[in-house]
């Protein structure tokens, strides 16, 4: 199952960042129940083995690229973000003290902060593009016009997935011209 999880995990980043087409230093937010891949209610089967699976998966498709990851924690910790320093640097994203554990902050992002050379939490962000596997609701930390993007496929394991990436608001009005 976990190899299973690993594939459509990397499918489902690849669509992603090949449809938003996101840029070296952009921000992809993830959002992951673990419980929901294992086929549980969501903060009811938490499971190291799959949030492994997926950030290994997920991580290693935007290593390639340039990207930021950024793991939101579940509401037990305000679904904070576990980023790079880098990344909260680059960004202005003031660090705050927490550390995820499975119980408090979910198996995703516990794993996240495992594994990033030098993981920080913040409060929010303004993601380019998100990946919400099993519902854990990004939004609130994806920049103010999402976009729906249709991947090929729906689930990661037992989760569902949807996906979104941002563009900038359009403003003026009957005379404007735009270069989207």
């Amino acid at each position: 199952m976990i190899e299973k999880i690993k594939k459509e995990a990397v499918l489902a980043a690849t669509e992603l960042l090949d449809s938003a087409e996101l840029k070296k230093g952009d921000i992809l937010v993830v959002g992951c129940s673990s419980s929901e891949i294992v086929g549980e209610k969501i903060g009811k089967g938490s499971s190291i083995e799959a949030a492994e699976a997926v950030f290994e998966a997920i991580y290693a498709e935007t290593e390639k690229r340039g990207v930021y990851l950024a793991a939101q924690c579940c509401e037990h910790l305000n679904r904070a973000i576990i980023i790079e320093a880098e990344c909260a640097e680059k960004y202005g994203l003031e660090p705050v003290c927490v550390v995820p554990f499975p119980k408090a902050g979910g198996s995703f992002a516990t794993t996240a902060y495992k594994n990033f050379k030098s993981p920080v939490a913040v409060e929010n962000i303004k993601a380019h593009a998100g990946l919400d596997i099993g519902g854990t609701l990004i939004g609130m930390h994806l920049r103010a016009v999402a976009v729906p993007v249709r991947l090929s496929l729906k689930k990661i394991g037992e989760a569902n997935i949807l996906c979104a990436r941002t563009r900038p608001k359009y403003i003026g009005g009957e005379r404007a011209h735009y270069s989207l």
